[in-house]
């Protein structure tokens, strides 16, 4: 488990029930160990065997590999921003949150990561586990420039949360406000890497 630095302000408040280890992305070239050290893991190999001739070919789907177990737990992560402990009732603040409170209840939560006190930078951090500015998001996304820290791009040597989940075989998305790609980048014409589901 990856626990963050807290430095909780009236900037953004966030409930983690569940996460995963981040782990280094997969160079081309090299042998890929199968035990999550390095992801994406490697792809099934062939069951097939193709001959000459069609009628002497063997075709068998292969078996990929399952790479969570049956009762893996579901993860959820919920960031609201400009609040802080005091507030919901599921940590002691004085606005009731029963539901809140009732998913706190089933899972295990997280207290203690990294806020810049604005939401793009926070989310940044909170998504990767890393430093706001080494993630590319020194301030929100809006004001990206083309500054190292400041781009509004995380970069694809820093692999999120819900990236790491999906090559275990989680199905994963984002509701609501994402916040984390530059603005000039938010358009119909895309590019859509950027994104969430």
């Amino acid at each position: 488990m990856t626990l963050f630095h807290t430095s909780i302000r009236s900037g953004a408040f966030a409930l983690l029930l569940l996460c995963g280890s981040v782990f280094p992305a997969w160079t081309q070239g090299t042998a890929t160990p199968k035990d999550g050290s390095v992801l994406p893991f490697p792809p099934a190999p062939s069951a097939s065997v193709a001959a000459p001739r069609l009628q002497d070919s063997k075709h068998q789907r292969r078996v990929e590999t399952r790479h969570l177990s049956k009762d893996a737990p579901n993860v959820l992560i919920i960031l609201l921003d400009d609040v802080g402990f005091g507030q919901a009732s599921t940590f002691g603040g004085e606005i009731n949150t029963p539901t809140l409170s009732s998913l706190a209840d089933q899972g295990v939560s997280y207290n203690t990561f990294h806020t810049t006190s604005i939401c793009s930078p926070t989310r940044a951090a909170l998504l990767t586990g890393r430093n706001h500015q080494r993630v590319g998001n020194g301030t929100i996304a809006e004001r990206a420039v083309d500054w190292d820290g400041y781009t509004g791009v995380i970069p694809k040597t820093s692999a999120t949360m819900p990236e790491v989940l999906r090559f275990y075989g989680y199905n994963t998305a984002a509701i609501g406000k994402w916040h984390n790609t530059p603005a000039n980048q938010t358009t119909a014409m895309g590019p859509f890497d950027r994104w969430p589901t």
